[in-house]
């Protein structure tokens, strides 16, 4: 079965980071294509704060446009409504039944996954691969993930990711503050930003 990566996110906006997790992750499960997904209206945030779905899918296209193993969907945008998780693999899996997924989520989200919506379907439907990026110890990490394979019988791997303190949060500031982005993002994302004024002078959410 083809290897397919999720990576989900509200991409606002995409950096590096993302890339070079998604990266490692394809080298280290031996993955045949990533999956971007940016999300919809995101139930966990305030949708007013985040910019309009256009420009997000641009900019993660103009990011991955370089890599052939990266690949855009807007599944999320489409469904319309709230951006659940688990219904993007059950609609994945129902339009691809031959491959196999694997979602890719920061290692701190393992404290909260069983909060998502449906986490048992999730489990069920993809392999996770939980990048070590917040400030949780590893001996807390590898206690959650053998609670949660008893559990859920989900099976979790730790990808070895350097720490790399990017985040879109971060991003924002800067901007909003008058100060460089550079290196941050790739210099396309970056000149679509500046170019139409995006981030300037409010604060929103990552």
């Amino acid at each position: 079965m083809k290897k397919v990566g999720i990576l989900g996110g509200t991409f606002n906006p995409v950096h590096m980071a993302h890339l070079i997790i998604a990266e490692i992750a394809r080298e280290e499960a031996g993955l045949d294509d990533i999956l971007f997904i940016p999300s919809g209206c995101s139930y966990l945030k305030d949708a007013s704060d985040i910019l309009p779905a256009k420009d997000r899918i641009h900019m993660t296209g103009l990011a991955i446009e370089d890599n052939s193993h990266f690949a855009l969907s807007t599944i999320e945008i489409d469904r319309g409504g709230n951006s659940y998780t688990c219904d993007t693999l059950l609609e994945l899996k129902h339009r691809y039944p031959d491959q196999e997924y694997y979602l890719i989520v920061g290692a701190d989200n393992l404290f909260t996954m069983e909060e998502w919506k449906d986490p048992e379907v999730i489990f069920r439907n993809a392999k996770i691969l939980a990048a070590v990026r917040g400030s949780k110890k590893r001996a807390d990490m590898e206690e959650k993930i053998a609670e949660l394979k008893e559990k859920y019988h989900a099976d979790i791997t730790l990808l070895h990711v350097s720490h790399v303190d990017i985040s879109s949060s971060l991003i924002r500031e800067k901007i909003a503050q008058g100060l460089s982005i550079r290196y941050m993002l790739p210099e396309k994302v970056r000149e679509y930003i500046i170019k139409n004024h995006f981030y300037e002078k409010k604060d929103v959410q990552e």
